[in-house]
């Protein structure tokens, strides 16, 4: 089975460039500084974080002063540099944390203060950093192995950018390594809907998951109808289905859907060799229930002994078929060679038995 793999790419950092008087024009000037001495080099996050906190410190005072705290550039700059802060501190992410929730809070308190829009630019830039913060703290959270905390950020990433398919992805992928099936299908579901490019690997993960770690059947057949709908043409979601109707022995469904394989792709020997294989099951099926048949009964023996010949019978061509398209392929010639043990068949027996050791000895 193939397995979505993380979106990891870390996000940068959006830009302005302001400057003022007072505590909120040092703020300005310690943001402009930031920008200069941050942009295009290789400065420590330590070193960038210095210089953040400190016009951070001067937000903090002016938001402090009864005659500047409801200025909209207090809290503008205040959400700009907390958010920024947010997003580059890779390193602490507990600070990330506190950060991001001061960001938040001043977004929300500049929107309100900000009644002519003078401050719109810097407070979508706080946005921006925000919502690029919650995805970084999503990525190094799952990177520390912290699954439940990348599930929530990648989360509240998609409620931020409802149409943003990687978070959907990154957050099903957090859910299956919390064992939480249902959060992955439900966030793997919200990708497809999107059109995800790979939604058809998506389902394949979402049926083998139901199979394989839920033991749900019919959940799985449900996602595999939806799946066939919206991909007619891959094969493995037919594939899935027969082995469940094999599984629940419920052959006359196996039949049907391989038949329609079969039909699909003619010339592919895996296939044949299936179709084969469940009348040869039916058949190994009925012999154990004619080993319970008392030999006096000779009408009902008989009855299930033609039964089972038919249906041998019924099953050689298709392994016969399935060789002429690929004249190595395993299961067809132990089928047969177990088919030529059962008839007394001492000639074919030898031959394919033949074939067959020479394909083991490669």
């Amino acid at each position: 089975m193939r397995k979505v793999i993380l979106s990891i790419l870390l996000a940068g950092v959006a830009s302005a460039t302001y400057a003022q008087k007072g505590e909120i024009a040092e703020a300005k000037k310690a943001w402009g500084m930031y920008q200069l001495t941050s942009r295009g080099t290789q400065q420590p996050i330590a070193k960038q974080l210095e210089s953040l906190n400190t016009a951070i410190k001067h937000t903090d005072a002016a938001i402090a002063d009864a005659k500047s705290k409801d200025m909209v550039e207090a809290w503008s700059y205040r959400a700009l540099l907390t958010s920024t802060a947010a997003l580059i501190d890779t390193t602490n992410l507990q600070g990330a944390e506190a950060n991001l929730k001061l960001a938040q809070e001043s977004i929300a308190k500049s929107k309100t203060l900000d009644v002519k829009g003078s401050e719109k630019e810097n407070i979508s830039l706080a946005q921006q950093n925000v919502s690029n913060a919650i995805r970084n703290i999503g990525v190094l959270s799952y990177q520390k192995k912290d699954y439940k905390t990348a599930y929530d950020k990648f989360v509240q990433a998609t409620q931020l950018n409802p149409q943003d398919t990687a978070m959907y992805l990154n957050a099903g992928i957090a859910a299956r390594n919390l064992e939480d099936y249902p959060k992955m299908a439900e966030q793997y579901k919200k990708a497809i809907a999107l059109n995800y490019p790979q939604s058809s690997t998506l389902y394949e993960e979402m049926i083998t998951t139901q199979l394989a770690k839920q033991k749900d059947t019919t959940a799985a057949i449900a996602l595999i109808n939806e799946a066939k709908a919206k991909f007619p043409d891959n094969i493995s979601f037919v594939t899935s289905e027969t082995q469940i109707h094999l599984q629940r022995g419920d052959v006359d469904k196996a039949e049907q859907t391989l038949n329609t394989l079969v039909a699909k792709e003619p010339n592919n020997a895996s296939f044949q060799s299936a179709l084969g294989n469940v009348y040869l099951q039916q058949a190994l099926k009925l012999q154990g229930n004619l080993n319970k048949i008392d030999v006096k009964k000779v009408k009902e023996y008989t009855a299930v002994k033609t039964k089972r010949d038919g249906l041998v019978e019924k099953s050689i061509p298709y392994f016969k078929k399935s060789l002429e398209i690929d004249p190595k392929n395993i299961t067809a010639l132990e089928n047969l060679k177990t088919i030529y043990t059962f008839k007394n068949d001492t000639k074919s027996y030898n031959e394919i038995k033949a074939r067959l050791d020479a394909v083991e000895k490669k």
